[in-house]
C-alpha cells in the first residue's frame, strides 16, 4: 500500500487542488494534514478573526473528506517536525504541498525537503496553487520579477490556463490515524461581531451567486462604498477554500466588463505574491526606499490610536475604520483612503499601519496587505509618491448620498450629504448636535506635514 501526504496550508479546499490530485493518483492511501503551526502565532500572524475563520475552513474541509471516506488529521507544533512524524507512522513514501512565496514558506518547504529527503521520502511541491498563475512564470527581459503591473497583466492574460478539476470522489487514509480534535470558531475570544463565514462551501456559494448576479456591475460599481459591489471573496482566497485559476476562469466565461475589471483585480493579486517571491524583504522593508522621515512621539502615537478607533473626525475615514473593526473587513476604496490618511495626512510609517490590518483583517495576506500599503505610502513599486487621497472628495466621490458614512458613524446620522462629508462647516450651535470628534489635523496642515516629511518644504 502506497501512501502520500498532503500539507495543507493556505489551500482550504478539495476542488481545484493539484496537491491533493496528484497524491491521489500515484498512492493508494493520502493523508490530508494540518499543521497549527506555533511559530505562526508567536509572530502575531494568527489573531482572533483569522482564527475563527480558519476554524470554519478546517472544519469544512474536514466534513468533506469525510463524505469521501477520509478526514483531516490535525496536528500542532514545527510543521516539519510533524509531517516527518506523519510520514514515518504511515511509511508514506511522499508529502505533496502547495508552493508559497513568503519567506518563512519557502524556508519551510527547504526544511521540509532536505528533512524528507534524508529520510529516503520525497517532497513535491505544486504550483498555481494559491495563484492563477506561479509567480515567476512571467518575467521581463533582465529581471526575475515584474515592477509595473500593466506589462504584468499583458503576459499575465496571455498565458494559457491550467486544467481546472472536480473535487474527488474518494479520499481513504490509513487505518489507525491519530488526531487533535479541530478547532472550533466559539472558543476564539476577541473576533469581530460580524465576522463572515469560513469554508469552502461558503466560498462556491459566494461565488456563484456573485458570478449569476454581482459580476455584471462590478466595472461601474466597484468603488461605490454604501453599494458594497465587491464579491467579498478575498477572504476565501486568503485561506484558499476558492481556486484562484478557477474564479479566473469562471469569470472570463462569464463574460463583459464587469469580469474583464474582475479578472484584473485577480490579477493584481498574483502581481503582489511575484513581487513577495522575488522581494521577501518587501514584507518589511520598502520596495523603493524614499528617505521618509515618519512622525513619532506622543502626539503621532495619539492620532493613530484616534485612526485605529474610527476618532479622526474625517467622518468616511472613520466609517472605513469601524467597518473593519466590526466586520474584520474593509471596502477596497475604504482601504486606500484610510492608508492614505495615516501615511500622507498624518504621515505615520506605513507599517503601523499594516500591522493593523493584519491584526483584523480576514483576509490579511501578507503579499496584498504590504503592498498595497507601499502603493499608497509612494515606497512600492509605483512611481508617484505624492499620490494624496482627500478624504473629503473620496467621500463625495464614492458616497455621496452618505449612506456608507450614516450607517457606521451612527453619531451623523441625521446629518444629510453632501455635509456629512464636512461635519466641521456646520455652525458652532449646529454642529453641537453632534457627538463626534473635531478633526485631528486640517488637510492644509497633512499636507505641510507630508512635505517635510519627504524633505520637500
Amino acid at each position: 500500500m502506497n501512501v502520500a501526504v498532503v500539507l495543507y496550508t493556505s489551500d482550504l479546499r478539495l476542488h481545484d487542488h493539484p496537491p491533493l490530485r496528484a497524491a491521489l493518483s500515484s498512492c493508494d492511501r493520502v493523508v490530508p494534514l494540518f499543521v497549527r503551526d506555533r511559530a505562526v502565532a508567536a509572530a502575531g500572524f494568527a489573531p482572533p478573526n483569522r482564527q475563527a475563520f480558519l476554524a470554519d475552513c478546517l472544519a469544512d474541509l474536514d466534513a468533506g473528506l469525510r463524505e469521501r471516506g477520509g478526514r483531516l488529521v490535525i496536528r500542532s507544533g514545527d510543521p516539519v517536525a510533524q509531517v516527518c512524524a506523519l510520514a514515518s507512522e504511515t511509511d508514506a513514501d511522499e508529502v505533496h504541498l502547495a508552493a508559497g512565496v513568503s519567506a518563512y514558506a519557502r524556508a519551510r518547504e527547504e526544511r521540509l525537503r532536505t528533512a524528507l529527503e534524508a529520510e529516503g521520502r520525497r517532497l513535491h511541491v505544486h504550483d498555481m496553487v494559491v495563484t492563477a498563475v506561479a509567480p515567476g512564470a512571467v518575467t521581463p527581459a533582465g529581471s526575475d520579477h515584474f515592477a509595473v503591473f500593466t506589462p504584468y497583466f499583458r503576459r499575465w492574460a496571455e498565458l494559457p490556463p491550467r486544467a481546472v478539476t472536480a473535487a474527488p470522489r474518494t479520499v481513504l487514509l490509513p487505518e489507525g490515524i491519530g488526531s487533535e480534535p479541530l478547532p472550533v470558531r466559539g472558543a476564539v475570544t476577541g473576533v469581530s461581531p460580524a465576522l463572515a463565514k469560513g469554508g469552502e462551501t461558503e466560498a462556491r456559494r459566494l461565488l456563484a451567486n456573485w458570478l449569476r448576479s454581482g459580476i455584471t456591475r462590478y466595472e461601474d460599481a466597484h468603488d461605490d462604498l454604501a453599494g458594497d459591489a465587491t464579491s467579498r471573496l478575498s477572504p476565501h482566497l486568503h485561506f484558499g477554500t476558492l481556486s484562484a485559476a478557477e474564479a479566473v476562469q469562471r469569470a472570463r466565461a462569464a463574460g463583459g466588463p464587469g469580469a474583464e475589471a474582475f479578472v484584473r483585480q485577480l490579477c493584481w493579486r498574483d502581481f503582489h505574491h511575484q513581487v513577495l517571491a522575488a522581494r521577501p524583504e518587501t514584507a518589511a522593508e520598502d520596495y523603493r526606499a524614499r528617505q521618509d522621515r515618519w512622525r513619532t512621539g506622543p502626539a503621532a502615537e495619539e492620532e493613530t490610536e484616534a485612526w485605529k478607533e474610527g476618532r479622526t473626525g474625517y467622518p468616511v475615514v472613520d466609517a472605513a475604520m469601524r467597518q473593519l473593526r466590526h466586520e474584520g473587513w474593509m471596502h477596497n476604496r475604504g482601504r486606500l483612503l484610510t492608508a492614505s490618511f495615516l501615511a500622507k495626512t498624518l504621515y505615520v510609517d506605513w507599517r503601523t499601519g499594516a500591522r493593523h490590518f493584519l491584526d483584523l483583517l480576514v483576509d490579511g495576506d501578507l503579499a496584498n496587505n504590504q503592498l498595497n500599503w507601499q502603493w499608497v505610502a509612494g515606497t512600492g513599486t509605483d512611481t508617484r509618491p505624492n499620490r494624496v487621497l482627500n478624504p473629503v472628495r473620496q467621500g463625495l466621490r464614492y458616497d455621496p448620498q452618505g449612506r456608507y458614512v450614516h450607517r457606521w458613524v451612527p453619531e451623523l446620522a441625521g446629518l444629510p450629504a453632501p455635509q456629512v462629508h464636512e461635519p466641521w462647516r456646520l455652525p458652532p450651535l449646529e454642529r453641537a448636535r453632534f457627538d463626534y470628534p473635531e478633526r485631528l489635523v486640517e488637510l492644509a496642515d497633512g499636507l505641510d506635514r507630508f512635505r517635510r516629511g519627504r524633505g520637500t518644504g
